[in-house]
């Protein structure tokens, strides 16, 4: 397969990934950027896939805009901005094969640790950790979103304890991960990924990301949800694997 039809069909794959997440496979879309990455330039995959995210951030938002938790946002966004600068930093100063390398550590560690929660095992904090504590994990946060659109895990570490009502839980999610992907944007703008040909590549994937959203919506409740989520962090373990293997041959 050519380097060209190689990238359309993981960016077609990753979009349909990323819109089943949007659409209730919570969760699954931390395997759209390994996939992306088998077919081009990690950094300038995730710039592609930045402003379809924010698009569906904005659904996201505008459903659940009463229902949010004022205290965890201002806990935890001035961490993700700070995590998202060292993203950036990351990528600016390092070689591509070393982006690569750490979009496959965290990818491994993403599924290694949704599957161990998927069998019943959790990382307990306790609900009443100090703010301090919500500032580093949104630390890392932001600095796994900045370099694989994958910083959910952190995020969820210190605010699943606090159970919040579950709207109220959907909506900070939703809030804090619109408002850092909007952070992103000067991040992947001074690493020059902004351009024409990655606009138009975005622009291109808008209507397969729309359409994959909604057969989330109509496909969550018929598929055996424990069956499909194994299956994709499995697979996320694996690719992870790979991509570090392609980064240490480099």
């Amino acid at each position: 397969m050519s380097p060209d039809y190689l990238y359309i069909a993981c960016a077609i794959v990753a979009v349909v990934i990323s819109g089943l997440a949007k659409g209730g496979f919570a969760g699954v879309g931390a395997l759209a950027m390994p996939i992306m990455a088998l077919g081009v330039d990690p950094v300038r995959g995730a710039a592609i896939l930045l402003p379809i995210l924010i698009l569906q951030d904005a659904v996201s938002v505008w459903a659940f805009r009463k229902s949010w938790d004022g205290h965890v946002l201002r806990v935890m966004l001035p961490g993700m901005a700070a995590g998202v600068g060292l993203g950036y930093v990351f990528a600016a100063q390092v070689s591509e094969s070393a982006v690569l390398g750490a979009l496959g550590a965290i990818s491994v560690i993403f599924g290694l640790q949704r599957l161990w929660v998927e069998r019943g095992g959790a990382i307990i904090l306790p609900s009443n950790s100090p703010a301090w504590v919500g500032t580093l994990f949104g630390v890392a946060s932001g600095f796994t979103s900045q370099i694989a659109h994958a910083g959910s895990p952190p995020f969820q570490m210190w605010v699943l304890p606090r159970k919040l009502p579950r709207d109220m839980l959907v909506g900070t999610t939703a809030v804090a991960f619109a408002v850092m992907n909007w952070i992103k944007v000067p991040a992947y703008a001074a690493l020059g990924q902004f351009t024409r040909a990655n606009l138009t590549a975005t622009a291109m994937l808008v209507p397969v990301a729309i359409a994959a959203t909604f057969a989330g919506v109509a496909l969550v409740r018929r598929v055996d949800a424990a069956r499909f989520y194994t299956l994709i962090y499995v697979l996320m373990v694996l690719l992870g694997l790979k991509l570090v293997a392609d980064a240490l041959m480099a």
